[in-house]
């Protein structure tokens, strides 16, 4: 059984923060200190307040990575581990300075949480989604977010409904509504509604990358979620070790010394569509990132480990390629040699002027 199998949530939990949180911090002593996707702090936002109720390139850049194949690499440095959940472990010094939202009221997790800089904006948003697998994780200690808000940037952190709540597409949908909310009431949180971008980490990343891409898709939009009138494209996409197509990951990682897990009816993209994948692929086409590019893309700056055993390098390359091949002149991929699923190396100084510098071109040019 995979380490993700062992923490899978029933639905009476999936509707529970506590049980949410509880099965993060479990998955953290597992795991040991593997981070996936946080920074050191730096800055403070104002305190939290009581939130209003409403309706629910390829220019090149100095990255620490290069543009290879990475498959040699994965066979010799990845650990055989899996079941990190994305996002940040070390704590943030931010608060939020809106909690527990209600963006849509289907579910008691259509909720997000709005981090603020100083000053009077309105503010580029970045919407950070959670990784986890799309079993376990929450919008609590969003990455990066210390660094975002020093650079000017307001943060939303988004909790969607997981995969042993609902199976998919209701964790897009989500998102997408929580997007379409956020325009909505953009100036009562000081947001700028033309300048919004999705960050995402693992199973996050590619709930990002879906966002990205699949902008006017009706069979992911939720439109019954609320806000239908206002649109859920964004400008940017950061993509952290995401998985894209989820029926080629045992393929990528057959020969290699990483678990070919994925295909098994336990795995966590199984238990996100309801049925062992290679069993039923117009539901893992639905979401696949890919399946929706097309020239009009927003800016993707994807970047992978090369020595991630979750999820395999290869899968950033497939949506780097598709963006590619689609006419997208916005597209960045870049490896980081050695890293894995997440840590350090993305969340370093270096690293994270590469994602600054990125997010500047396309939510501040």
């Amino acid at each position: 059984m995979s380490l993700f199998a062992k923490f899978n949530l029933s639905p009476a939990q999936g509707r529970s923060s506590l049980a949410r949180r509880l099965a993060v911090a479990t998955a953290a002593i597992v795991i040991g200190g593997i981070v996936a996707g946080c920074a050191p702090a730096a800055t403070t936002a104002p305190a939290a307040t009581t939130a209003p109720a409403a309706q629910a390139a390829p220019a090149a850049t100095a990255a620490p990575a290069t543009q290879a194949d990475p498959t040699a690499t994965v066979a010799a440095a990845a650990p055989a581990m899996r079941g990190a959940p994305g996002g940040g472990v070390t704590p943030i010094k931010a608060t939020p300075t809106f909690q527990d939202v209600v963006y849509a009221t289907a579910s008691a997790t259509q909720k997000l949480d709005i981090y603020l800089p100083a000053g009077d904006g309105p503010f580029p948003l970045i919407i950070n989604i959670h990784g986890g697998g799309f079993m376990m994780g929450d919008k609590s200690n969003p990455a990066s977010a210390d660094e975002f808000l020093a650079a000017g940037y307001a943060v939303a952190s988004v909790d969607y409904r997981l995969s042993g709540e609902a199976l998919a597409p209701a964790q897009i949908q989500d998102v997408k509504a929580a997007v379409r909310f956020l325009r909505a009431n953009a100036s009562t949180y000081k947001l700028d509604p033309q300048h919004f971008a999705a960050f995402g980490q693992s199973a996050g990343a590619n709930l990002a990358a879906l966002l990205g891409t699949s902008c006017g898709a009706a069979a992911l939009e939720g439109a019954e979620l609320g806000n239908a009138d206002q649109s859920s494209c964004v400008q940017a996409v950061v993509d952290w070790f995401g998985p894209t197509d989820f029926l080629q990951m045992d393929a990528q990682f057959t020969g290699t010394a990483c678990p070919v897990t994925h295909d098994a009816a336990d795995s966590p993209e199984s238990q996100l569509v309801g049925a062992p994948i290679q069993t039923v692929p117009d539901k893992v086409k639905l979401v696949n990132p890919i399946t929706y590019v097309t020239a009009d893309a927003p800016a993707f700056l994807i970047q992978h480990g090369t020595a991630d055993c979750n999820v395999p390098p290869q899968q950033g390359q497939l949506l780097y390629d598709a963006l590619k091949a689609a006419g997208s002149d916005k597209a960045t991929l870049t490896f980081l040699e050695g890293a894995g699923h997440g840590g350090s190396q993305f969340s370093d100084a270096a690293n994270m002027q590469v994602v600054l510098d990125f997010l500047a071109k396309y939510l501040k040019g």
